[in-house]
């Protein structure tokens, strides 16, 4: 077993008490396909049910901390303190249309001196397969027990690139076909797989070589982040610049693979 902080404890708790509700409400799903209504309101349903518990797990380990969710908004805690940063459904429209792709994200934000943050603990957990993708700043990206690291691949002909396509007045399309039409021809392959947090473990595992995608809020991505980091690549917005928060515009991939897929990215958006 891989030693890991009490905080990292407390997350993967958080989201495994979260999961088994998660599963049987995707079960239910695809009965609800057939209804006039549609799933929708369940499905919201189901990510506020998911909140709730991994809100009161979170309270309960540390009570006095911050929480920023993406259904509840901010919730103040001690500004002294870090605050958990939570998307209990990353991948709902997958989940509303019974695609086995989404996943929880948890994040810790911690405060640095002269009043900066930083992310310094991260989980994406997938409920239907019980996969823990996690990082501790400094201390490595992590499967399960498995230690993580960024894909090999140097050149761009070779790499698997993740990224998301702006939907229902979600983000600007003619600029993401521009970005696609610059990046398609260059890389073996280009995937949208619905969930930005797995996306980002997925790259910080090795299985994607690279990612790009703007438009995302700080829940979606603040767990991802740090294990790309952690696992030894990069992020960064598409100026290249370390304000992919900030800017929402994110740029993943390993040092040889950010830099190249940087760039076809910038010569599009500057």
């Amino acid at each position: 077993m891989v030693a890991h902080s009490g905080l990292i404890t407390v997350m993967t708790r958080a989201a495994r008490k979260a999961a088994p509700r998660l599963r049987r409400d995707f079960g239910e799903v695809e009965q609800l396909q057939v209804s006039r209504k549609g799933p929708a309101d369940f499905v919201s349903m189901a990510d506020k049910r998911a909140e709730q518990t991994i809100v009161e797990e979170l309270r309960n380990a540390r009570p006095d901390w911050g929480l920023l969710l993406e259904e509840g908004g901010a919730i103040e805690g001690n500004p002294a303190k870090p605050r958990w940063i939570v998307d209990p459904l990353d991948g709902t429209t997958n989940f509303l249309h019974g695609v086995p792709h989404f996943s929880i994200s948890i994040a810790v934000e911690d405060k640095k001196p002269g009043g900066a943050t930083e992310i310094s603990h991260g989980l994406v957990y997938h409920p239907l397969t019980d996969d823990s993708y996690w990082a501790e700043k400094g201390r490595g990206a992590w499967l399960q027990d498995a230690r993580l690291r960024v894909s090999a691949r140097r050149d761009l002909n070779e790499t698997l690139i993740g990224t998301g396509i702006p939907h229902c007045g979600r983000g600007d399309a003619a600029r993401w076909a521009k970005i696609y039409a610059a990046v398609g021809p260059q890389v073996s392959g280009v995937r949208r797989f619905g969930s930005a947090a797995l996306d980002l473990a997925w790259v910080a595992a090795g299985r994607m070589d690279g990612f790009w995608e703007d438009d995302l809020d700080i829940w979606d991505t603040a767990a991802g982040v740090l294990l790309v980091r952690e696992a030894g690549g990069f992020v960064t917005d598409y100026r290249g610049s370390d304000r992919s928060f900030e800017r929402r515009e994110y740029i993943a991939g390993s040092s040889a693979i950010h830099s190249k897929l940087q760039k076809l990215v910038a010569g599009v958006v500057r």
